[in-house]
């Protein structure tokens, strides 16, 4: 039934044109609409629903993430758009906030300008 389909991801702000900003231009995220009630981009299959709301407390976890097939090619090119890697004191990073997952992957995370944790991730 279900895992036969795309699934559309939610996240929130309270700043609208902040939001916009970013994912459009230094994520490059195509906007699909900009209504009263939120935010929608294209995200490869999956359709990202950024809903405006008053006040909003992002949660302390990652909230959305991308696996890509090469994480050195994609922390770079985020790098040059001003995104900022976060650091970890409990994880063992590399340079560019990458960590090595016992699996192989290794992940890297950034944040919004609402504070939602996202990540990056390449798989073994």
């Amino acid at each position: 039934m279900l895992a036969s389909r795309h699934v559309m991801a939610f996240l929130a702000t309270s700043n609208a044109e902040r939001s916009k900003a970013f994912y459009a231009e230094q994520l490059g995220l195509p906007l699909i609409s900009d209504d009263q009630f939120a935010l929608v981009f294209s995200a490869g299959p999956t359709v990202l629903r950024i809903q405006k709301v008053e006040q909003f407390t992002p949660a302390p976890f990652t909230a959305l993430g991308w696996v890509v097939p090469n994480i050195a090619e994609e922390i770079a090119e985020l790098l040059a758009r001003g995104v900022v890697f976060e650091r970890y004191p409990f994880l063992e990073q590399d340079d560019f906030g990458v960590w090595s997952a016992p699996s192989g992957a290794k992940i890297a995370w950034f944040k919004d300008p609402e504070g939602n944790v996202l990540s990056l991730t390449q798989s073994e």
